[in-house]
């Protein structure tokens, strides 16, 4: 019976398609381009309905849109048309456009058109366009999904048969933006995000720059990379995981302070939170700690917050989000302590992997004492941490890049912040002994060696740039697509990236 719906509803959808197209024949046969190569556009559906006044001047307009409805009377049509800022009526009549009116009947929803006419205000109160010419600019061929919707007595937008098929919208997202026109709000919001930053950025001296994304030797985090390979050198490379090395090496270079927003590649599971390409701020400050970072952390969030949602409270969810500075501040195995009942200070790997056993957290058999303490944090205490909070004080063995902590050699000198149980900003006091990050970065191969396909290679470029010295430094990570997501209220990672990556369509 499935089969026989679906093969009945692509017959449907071809004859669809069909039509359209041979409507599009018919409009060449009538001498008419169905894709010209321009209009005149001089305004857009939100600022006439903003700007006309009854009792003003006549107002003629020309614009342009994608048709979103129609509505057919003999001798009259209504169509609303979207525009990249919102919806307009537009009003066709035969005694005024004459032959050309007769067109209008190979038009369809989803058909793209611009009109020229006068501004006016229907019998029932809508703002209309009353078309004294129109032009075809792009004949879809393909059907759009069709929502419905009307507004209630109260002014309120009601959605009837939605495009809410998640896995459609994200791989079709041109369809998403189209009959979805709130989602273009997200990206619209995005963009003023990562455009604050760099402004505030700028405003304080710091340098933006660019580093590589192809690289020999992959380093500044903890994960697996993609590999391709260079033909003409016959070598293997490796898509950046991180900005860091690349950036600290400019620390040594006499850079005083550095940035890079760009992209990132991770060889690792999707989910909520995860995309395999993601979007990241690094930044890198010469002669400051994570202590100057933490200030600088929330007050650059806070400001950016500002300036696209006006209000130092937000909404995620169910909660209420306050970001007004300072935030709390709180060491991870106190943290630990307080949500698990387990003190993880200073425990052997055997010890936390039988403690990770006995509070029902799995571990694999191939990580060491760091990766163990992080997976008994991300799972029993980070979803709990729903205010703004600075995590500080990590084990060394989560950090091989972080300086030990001035008061506890054991711990080092790094935060993350955690808002909404997610984690958004990861930074450090920057480890610049030479001799120390070889130890670190031979554990990391002991890791590796171990089976943890995470662990860091060793980076002798690197651990050579800091030998010819590197100031105390502070560095900063922002997850710019998590961010996104708590200024905007989006749940989902897949909602705040205009293309996420999807498996192949069948």
């Amino acid at each position: 019976m499935h089969d026989e719906l679906k093969l009945k509803y692509w017959e449907e959808f071809n004859q669809l398609m069909k039509r359209r197209i041979e409507e599009l024949e018919e409009l060449k046969k009538l001498g008419i381009n169905p894709y010209p190569y321009e209009f005149p556009v001089n305004a857009y559906s939100v600022e006439i309905l903003q700007n006309f006044k009854d009792d003003d001047q006549p107002m003629n307009v020309s614009v342009a849109g994608r048709i979103m409805s129609i509505r057919r009377m003999g001798k009259a049509t209504f169509s609303h048309i979207q525009d990249s800022k919102g919806k307009i009526q537009v009003y066709f009549k035969k005694d005024v456009l004459g032959d050309k009116y007769d067109i209008l009947r190979l038009l369809d929803i989803g058909d793209i058109i611009g009109v020229k006419g006068e501004v006016f205000r229907t019998k029932t109160g809508e703002i209309t366009v009353k078309v004294e010419d129109y032009q075809v600019l792009a004949k879809a061929i393909r059907p759009l999904p069709v929502v419905k919707e009307k507004i209630d007595e109260r002014g309120n937008r009601i959605v009837y048969d939605p495009f809410t098929d998640k896995e459609m919208r994200y791989r079709q997202r041109y369809v998403d933006l189209i009959v979805n026109p709130e989602v273009k709000q997200v990206f619209i919001k995005r963009a003023k995000i990562i455009s604050s930053i760099r402004e505030i950025l700028d405003s304080h001296g710091f340098i933006e720059v660019e580093t590589p994304i192809l690289q020999p030797i992959y380093g500044g985090a903890t994960a697996r990379p993609f590999v391709t390979h260079h033909n003409a050198l016959d070598m293997d490379l490796y898509l950046r995981i991180a900005d860091e090395l690349y950036l600290k090496r400019l620390i040594v270079g006499g850079f005083d302070g550095v940035y890079e927003i760009g992209k990132d590649f991770r060889n690792e599971g999707m989910d909520r939170m995860h995309n395999p390409e993601f979007t990241m701020l690094e930044l890198y400050v010469a002669y400051k700690d994570y202590n100057w970072m933490m200030e600088f952390t929330e007050n650059l969030i806070y400001e950016v917050n500002l300036r696209v949602n006006e209000t130092p409270k937000i909404k995620f969810g169910d909660n209420e989000i306050d970001l007004t500075p300072p935030w709390r501040r709180a060491p991870m195995f106190e943290l630990l302590k307080q949500y698990t009942g387990e003190n993880l200070e200073g425990k052997s790997e055997d010890e936390l992997r039988a403690i990770a056993t006995r509070l029902g957290v799995d571990v694999s058999s191939k990580i060491g004492a760091g990766k163990i303490i992080d997976e008994i944090f991300s799972e029993l205490v980070q979803p709990n941490l729903i205010q703004p909070t600075f995590v500080i004080d990590y084990p060394v063995e989560m950090s091989p890049l972080a300086k030990r902590h001035r008061n506890n050699p054991r711990l080092v000198e790094r935060f993350e912040v955690v808002i909404c149980g997610m984690e958004v900003c990861n930074a450090f006091s920057e480890l610049n002994d030479p001799i120390d990050q070889r130890l670190r970065f031979e554990e990391q191969a002991r890791l590796r060696a171990q089976g943890d396909e995470e662990a860091m290679a060793i980076d002798e470029d690197f651990i050579r740039a800091l030998e010819y010295g590197m100031p105390p430094t502070a560095g900063l990570g922002i997850g710019i697509d998590r961010l996104v997501m708590i200024l905007t209220n989006q749940r989902t990672i897949r909602d705040v990236i205009l293309f996420p990556h999807m498996r192949p369509e069948k």
